[in-house]
């Protein structure tokens, strides 16, 4: 009994069952080589006279079937594609964009994902831009809540990894085998990788400065995840498209936000009249600083000047006291009576007019003055 008669409702996958990743993989359809051989029978057939087939043309007949298989090995992969050569249903190798020969079905199948096609998965929101809580509801580290859309795109890994003893299953054949529905998984890795992002950060940074921290961390984190699960797949950016309070308290929150705006103002206003009055300040204290230093240094080498002088003068009066003396006299008596009206009495005249001498009206040009 043939194996694609086995009752398995006409399984043509093959003797090791279904084809990897359920043909999503892109790769052609192979022939079932029974039925070839039995159509091929037929037709041979109908073509002899009478029905019959002898020996040479039956040969003839499974030369030509045998040519046609072996030209169904030709296969193209396309530029945004890459090829991954199955044999005996066993990884064996790689092949890049072009024409390629592989041995046909069923010693070898070729399967040709798409490695260049970028894919984009959104979590938190519906196409239409409608919130999905239960996705897009996550707790920050500071114990508020964040309503979070963002996308994840993706594409499968071309690199091919080779250790020297021939190439290893690369990114495509990694995406065929081990992933099963690669968007869900994809969309599970990233909201989780999102809510642990979210979970260690603050409230502030998230909706203001540090969404691009946010992004190159949950990118990050979703690659080292998928690759630890070998799913061949590549995260090429994670974008946030939105990082909100949730809408039941976008009200209290921008009173919040504005409350910290006014405080901000004001420190600001306070600082700057605190970088006003300061310098102000230390400048008039400096300048009354100058002053006293000033006043010290003129008292000071006034002082000494005084002082320098007093020496002088008794250096002077010890070697002539009387004629000192009256010199001192007369020029404390001149500094005394300078600028004022003066009337000279000889006591030694006697009495009477001839005593009195009237030096302001004899000098020319003065007033008349007070006694």
């Amino acid at each position: 009994m043939p194996w694609n008669e086995n009752g398995n409702g006409g399984n043509r996958g093959g003797p090791w069952g279904q084809g990897p990743s359920g043909g999503r993989s892109g790769g052609p359809q192979q022939p079932d080589l029974e039925e070839l051989l039995r159509r091929g029978q037929d037709r041979f057939r109908r073509a002899m006279p009478g029905g019959n087939v002898g020996g040479p043309a039956l040969i003839v007949g499974l030369l030509i079937l045998v040519a046609v298989w072996a030209l169904s090995g030709f296969y193209t992969v396309q530029q945004e594609e890459q090829g991954v050569v199955l044999r005996f249903g066993k990884y064996d190798r790689i092949t890049q964009p072009g024409l390629h020969y592989h041995i046909p079905y069923p010693v070898e199948e070729v399967y040709s994902p798409k490695v260049l096609t970028n894919n984009q998965i959104n979590i938190g929101f519906n196409p239409s831009g409608r919130d999905i809580p239960q996705e897009s509801l996550m707790l920050t580290g500071d114990e508020n809540i964040v309503n979070v859309h963002f996308s994840v795109f993706w594409q499968i890994n071309p690199a091919v990894k080779d250790t020297g003893g021939g190439a290893l299953p690369s990114g495509a054949a990694d995406y065929l085998f081990n992933v099963q529905n690669p968007d869900q998984a994809v969309k599970a890795v990233a909201e989780s990788a999102m809510r642990e992002v979210v979970g260690r950060s603050d409230l502030q940074p998230i909706i203001t400065e540090g969404r691009k921290v946010v992004e190159k961390d949950a990118q990050d984190l979703i690659q080292k995840t998928v690759n630890a699960y070998g799913t061949g797949i590549l995260i090429t950016q994670v974008q946030l498209q939105k990082a909100d309070p949730p809408d039941q308290v976008i009200a209290s929150f921008r009173d919040v936000v504005a409350a910290r705006q006014d405080q901000d103002r004001k420190v600001n206003e306070a600082r700057a009249y605190a970088n006003k009055i300061v310098p102000e300040a230390r400048g008039e204290a400096q300048q009354v600083i100058q002053q006293a230093e000033a006043y010290r240094a003129k008292t000071v080498v006034d002082a000494n000047g005084e002082a320098s002088r007093f020496n002088s003068i008794y250096k002077e009066y010890e070697q002539a006291k009387g004629v000192t003396r009256e010199r001192m006299f007369l020029e404390t008596m001149e500094r005394v009576f300078e600028g004022k009206n003066k009337i000279v009495i000889d006591d030694k005249a006697g009495s009477g007019v001839i005593p009195y001498l009237p030096l302001p009206e004899i000098q020319p040009g003065q007033k008349k003055g007070g006694k």
